[in-house]
């Protein structure tokens, strides 16, 4: 055990749970939430069902997370040659069994609050409690295989992107804003997949440190397709497309304003986001190769909280300018 502290340790199962990458499980419920109220009318429990959507995702996220370990301890791919931040069960700050008893526990507290948000939102919602006990049982169990599919089978063909984007983006902030409003919206259908690219664009960099790897052991992500230089582009234009897709947001907004400025506030706020994302990209191409790289994870998850949080802001203050966007 080296300095991470003893085996099985708090400290140990904190730094498998890689607290770092709640922020991508986080935003979408947020930016979801955001717009419910700005933009809808959400039901008197909304805050309840918002924190429970919350509770869930960091959950899922963190069950992903131990899975992950998991299974890449077990196929051997944590080697000395591993350029991405060191793992608990190749590390040996977590065994392999106790990870197995830490992933049912995880999920059964995911379970356990997906159960308590179903039976808060049935006493709200419009819809019986059959229906939304087929579709959220639905969702629930998506997540839940999505986490087990992505590690061991859909990240080694290419699937990942699309992974994050479904369960990133579209599932939690379409997923929350229903729960919330009772409502199917295009606005929140283009903001999930907005912030579902965002949320990728932490996995092209995760791809792109690895691809050398990842090509060795004949696992066929979307940066091994591409190559080298196309992917590097291909982190950039995510970043303008996830901007591009707020504008299209504003702009279907049925807001009651003819003020331009007005209409397009959050996107334009969003803005923020894109010199950052360009600093980022540049970094990526003069960095290239290695653990360097791991560097802007971190710069990219910054990059991803002001694109979301710009965007709430932007909300905010349109709601507060013009009142209720839907009318």
């Amino acid at each position: 055990m080296n300095s991470k502290g003893a085996p099985h340790s708090f400290r140990a199962w904190w730094l498998a749970a890689r607290p770092k990458t709640l922020s991508g499980a986080l935003v979408s419920v947020i930016s979801a939430t955001t717009l419910a109220y700005t933009c809808d009318t959400p039901h008197n429990t909304a805050p309840l069902l918002a924190i429970l959507c919350a509770t869930f995702a960091g959950l899922m996220q963190v069950a992903s997370n131990f899975i992950n370990d998991l299974i890449d301890f077990r196929r051997g791919r944590d080697g000395d040659d591993r350029l991405g931040p060191e793992r608990a069960c190749a590390q040996g700050w977590i065994n392999a069994r106790a990870m197995q008893w830490g992933i049912a526990i995880v999920l059964g507290l995911a379970a356990a609050a997906g159960l308590i948000l179903f039976g808060v939102f049935t006493t709200v919602s419009q819809y019986s409690a059959i229906q939304l006990a087929v579709w959220l049982g639905l969702v629930g169990l998506s997540c839940g295989a999505g986490a087990f599919l992505y590690t061991t089978h859909l990240s080694r063909y290419a699937l990942g992107d699309a992974m994050v984007l479904i369960f990133f983006g579209l599932v939690p902030v379409v997923g929350t804003y229903f729960l919330l409003t009772d409502q199917f919206t295009t606005p929140a259908i283009l903001l999930g997949i907005s912030i579902g690219i965002v949320v990728d664009l932490l996995l092209v960099i995760n791809n792109f440190r690895d691809r050398d790897n990842d090509a060795r052991v004949n696992k066929r992500t979307l940066v091994v397709l591409m190559g080298e230089s196309l992917s590097i582009w291909f982190y950039l234009l995510l970043g303008v497309a996830a901007i591009l897709l707020l504008f299209v947001l504003c702009f279907v907004l049925p807001t009651a304003t003819s003020s331009f400025w007005v209409r397009f506030l959050p996107a334009i706020l969003s803005l923020a986001f894109f010199p950052l994302h360009y600093r980022t990209w540049q970094n990526l191409q003069r960095i290239h190769h290695g653990r360097a790289l791991n560097a802007l994870l971190g710069e990219t998850s910054r990059n991803m909280l002001i694109f979301a949080l710009t965007f709430c802001v932007g909300l905010m203050i349109q709601s507060l300018l013009i009142g209720d966007c839907f009318q």
